[in-house]
């Protein structure tokens, strides 16, 4: 945590992440004390239920390699508080950043989320960026993130998440996302069920892409350049906690994946091994779903539960994991559970960490280290 100021971290780690109620009201609020930094750039948004970060972290690739000044702004993190907020690929002063908005946020009553983006959003026009590329956190009609001036949006993907709040179907949850657009911006889709419900949000054109990451960002980045890129650079492009090797013997293997959709993308990646699957899930999840998913790779599950107040209990989690697993056990502690399922592989075995980043963020807080290569 170098260069960052304990009390300013000890301050958003103390913020609920949780509006009671959500709406823009207040974040409109906090940005118009601040001057408005939104207003100082135009974006790319980029929304939907997966792929966002890595999408965001492409398209800021991209734009950079064509000599502009970038800003990305992505969420959760998994190293570090800092990595949410770069500018040209390397993380901001984030000590700086806080210190601009704190005392309007205090005022306020603003949420983590709301802190953060206005932070990222307010550095960004501090630092004289040509261009933003912002990950909505929570669909996207009244997440925090919904105040951009966005010329391109991405929707990556739609899965069912967050129900209670987006609604209970797909094309519902589709429709909160897209909310974002804006008259006459253009929409980036990697499926073509969503093109009518883009153009009834205020769509002028409709770019339908194929689903990969790179896909979607090339297509993002050409339609704000309006030109041919070189894709190599987002090509090179690599995101903590999605699909990273953390070692070798065992086999340990780091992603995030928090919903059933992406648990299924990993399964299709991951190379042919019995695994022992080491987890925490957010109680709102289809748990069920992704525990039955992940049973494909291995006969060993281990429960635990990360620090984020809407986990799972690692009781609970096991006792509903012993229904797809021959071998279910409860390690409350996310680091005594890594321990425990890298025993119960052995060296010639494998290890998949997953169901959650802010698990991964854990583990990382505790066991920091580089990527095997």
């Amino acid at each position: 945590m170098t260069g960052l100021t304990a009390s300013h971290i000890a301050w958003v780690e103390s913020l609920s992440p949780w509006p009671e109620e959500f709406g823009l009201e207040r974040m409109q609020r906090l940005l118009a004390e601040l001057g408005d930094p939104q207003e100082a750039f135009p974006a790319i948004h980029v929304v939907g239920t997966n792929g966002k970060t890595t999408t965001t972290r492409m398209c800021a690739a991209l734009l950079a390699a064509d000599s502009k000044r970038v800003g990305a702004y992505t969420s959760p993190h998994v190293v570090g508080w800092a990595e949410r907020i770069q500018v040209n690929g390397e993380p901001v002063d984030l000590d700086a950043a806080l210190a601009r908005v704190r005392l309007a946020a205090e005022v306020l009553g603003a949420t983590q989320f709301e802190v953060l983006t206005a932070a990222a959003l307010a550095e960004f026009a501090s630092a004289g960026v040509d261009v933003a590329v912002v990950e909505a956190g929570l669909g996207g009609r009244l997440d925090a993130t919904n105040v951009l001036r966005a010329p391109v949006v991405v929707l990556t993907n739609v899965d069912l998440e967050h129900t209670d709040v987006l609604g209970d179907t797909r094309e519902a949850i589709a429709g909160e996302k897209l909310a974002v657009l804006q008259p006459g911006a253009l929409a980036v889709l990697s499926e073509a069920e969503w093109e009518s419900l883009a153009r009834e949000a205020g769509a002028e054109a409709v770019v339908v892409t194929g689903r990969s990451n790179l896909a979607l960002a090339l297509a993002a980045v050409e339609s704000f350049l309006g030109k041919a890129v070189d894709p190599e650079p987002a090509e090179a492009v690599t995101v903590p906690g999605r699909f990273e090797q953390r070692g070798q013997a065992p086999l340990e293997i780091w992603d995030g994946a928090h919903n059933l959709a992406g648990v299924g993308y990993v399964l299709a990646r991951l190379p042919a091994r019995r695994y022992v699957v080491v987890a925490s899930v957010l109680a709102d999840k289809d748990v069920d779903g992704m525990l039955a998913a992940l049973s494909a790779l291995g006969e060993v599950f281990v429960a635990t539960r990360s620090t984020n107040v809407r986990a799972l209990p690692a009781e609970e989690l096991a006792v509903r994991a012993a229904r797809f697993f021959p071998d279910a056990e409860c390690v409350p502690d996310p680091a005594a559970a890594l321990e425990r399922a890298r025993t119960l592989a052995g060296p010639e075995g494998a290890v998949l960490v997953t169901g959650s980043l802010y698990l991964l963020a854990d583990l990382a807080a505790v066991r920091p280290h580089a990527p095997v290569p």
